[in-house]
């Protein structure tokens, strides 16, 4: 596909597997606590990508108390970070952005959203939505509709940026335009869930601000 060059009044980014990865991290930290909690086959457990760690709780361990459980995994996860590697273009593009701009909505709760910008040195945004801030997790449309709030703008005005299943059908009923982010899922189920462009990383991705808006270059679309 050719490149796409598209106006929009907000940018609205997934956090894990768009801006940072902590593929690694996440394996390990939640393989260990599932041993802990007597998870059976632990040593084979694969984390659904782009679920609260809440639904994850629920799904795992039922007889786990949530508030230990999440408590527990996020404590861990926090002192995990050492690996987070930030993505190629993420930094360039955040930076080139006023910070009104723009607002990660991630999965990851508030405290673990924090540790992960900053073991990657990423700015920080003056919005974001994270697992607490909301009572239905993507796919449902609630996180990137409060992130859209948030920039005081339309979903339908934002850029959406996931590379989760679960986050593109929460911009799309959102009523948002998503770019999907390759990396951690096939490119077609990205476009079957309503992917519109595609890009290997975010350094396809330029945005140059112009009046109340951005400018858009997604190269290679």
């Amino acid at each position: 596909m050719s490149g796409a060059v598209l106006q929009a009044k907000g940018m609205l980014f997934d956090m894990d597997g768009v801006l940072v990865s902590s593929v690694a991290s996440a394996n390990r930290c939640w393989k260990q606590w599932a041993k802990h909690y007597g998870v059976e086959d632990w040593q084979q457990l694969v984390i659904p990508h782009g679920t609260r760690a809440e639904e994850i709780v629920h799904m795992l361990a039922p007889w786990v108390d949530v508030a230990e459980g999440l408590r527990r995994i996020e404590d861990m996860e926090i002192a995990d970070v050492t690996d987070i590697e930030t993505l190629p273009g993420a930094r360039d593009l955040l930076e080139s952005m006023s910070l009104e701009r723009w607002a990660i909505v991630t999965s990851a709760t508030d405290r673990l959203l924090v540790a992960r910008l900053r073991a990657a040195g990423l700015p920080q945004p003056e919005r974001l939505i994270s697992a607490n801030m909301v009572s239905r997790g993507k796919p449902d449309p609630q996180p990137y509709l409060l992130g859209a709030q948030r920039l005081g703008v339309a979903a339908a005005e934002c850029l959406v940026f996931e590379d989760a299943p679960s986050g593109v059908r929460a911009g799309v009923a959102a009523g948002a335009r998503v770019v999907g982010v390759l990396g951690t899922t096939p490119a077609e189920t990205l476009l079957a869930d309503g992917a519109i462009w595609l890009v290997e990383s975010l350094a396809s991705v330029q945005a140059v601000e112009q009046g109340d808006g951005l400018r858009v270059t997604i190269q290679n679309a």
